[in-house]
């Protein structure tokens, strides 16, 4: 079953107030609410464009997909690629929050320097 996965993403980019944000990007407050829900029965495609353009991530990012029991798929299907178990964006988030900030600041100039090249 496919959910949307937003928490994880709204953490890494220090939203607090997903729906205000939802709402501030120019999604209605009732469709804001729908997708925040976790389980709409509906998204909109612009909707999901919306979003991406303003997380700046991809639509694969949004979502997250767990196997159905009464309706299995072989383990090499691409649908993996988007479960939990391949999902680490939430554990990198804390192992940053855990790295001693004399590394996080050596992290952050490496990433600097690639943008350059």
């Amino acid at each position: 079953m496919l959910k949307l996965n937003l928490q994880p993403i709204f953490k890494a980019r220090g939203i607090d107030r997903p729906h205000a944000f939802l709402v501030r990007i120019g999604l209605t407050a009732h469709s804001a609410s729908l997708i925040l829900s976790k389980e709409p029965k509906v998204l909109k495609l612009q909707h999901v464009e919306l979003i991406c353009r303003h997380l700046n991530c991809e639509p694969n990012d949004l979502l997250l997909w767990s196997p159905d029991k009464n309706n299995p798929v072989a383990e090499n299907h691409p649908l993996y690629n988007l479960s939990e178990k391949s999902s680490s964006s939430a554990s990198g988030i804390n192992t940053m929050r855990d790295i001693p900030y004399k590394e996080l600041k050596e992290i952050t100039l490496n990433l600097a320097n690639r943008d350059k090249v």
